[in-house]
């Protein structure tokens, strides 16, 4: 296989979404690509600045607070699973204030619920759709106590 195959490979795959650096050089094996083509391509897609794991943090963390309302927990366990360095991930998640997190917490569950809980069972299912969402705990409380406190 040719260096230039492995780019075509490369750009192809980068066409549907951006990509991390890990992702690229597991879809690159995927397709039998040798490993020293494959360094070569990532460098490549990287002085170009088509690789950027940073870049892809900061889109991936605003995206998925934004459309799906995911907390912190969750979107950093998404970006360590596909090979984000921890510096790129602390970034990325600092980039939006804590208050902005509560605040969309507190947004989902009056999307999903509605009403506040009025009992500890509805307490308890709030609590755990924000987990489930990613939320720290802390911040899950705050916004079920906020919510609470709004009446709706």
């Amino acid at each position: 296989m040719s260096a230039q195959r492995a780019l075509d490979l490369a750009y192809r795959y980068l066409g549907r979404r951006d990509r991390t650096v890990v992702e690229m050089r597991r879809h690159l094996e995927g397709k039998r690509v040798e490993p020293d083509l494959i360094d070569e391509a990532v460098a490549e897609l990287l002085e170009r600045g088509y690789l950027d794991d940073a870049r892809y943090a900061r889109r991936f963390a605003e995206d998925r607070r934004t459309l799906d309302s995911w907390g912190t927990d969750r979107i950093e366990q998404r970006l360590i699973a596909v090979g984000v360095d921890r510096a790129d991930i602390a970034a990325a998640l600092a980039a939006q204030p804590a208050e902005d997190e509560l605040q969309a917490a507190i947004a989902l569950l009056q999307r999903k619920l509605r009403e506040p809980p009025t009992d500890d069972r509805g307490r308890e299912k709030a609590l755990g759709l924000l987990v489930r969402k990613g939320y720290e705990l802390e911040v899950a409380y705050d916004a079920v106590r906020a919510f609470e406190r709004t009446g709706a």
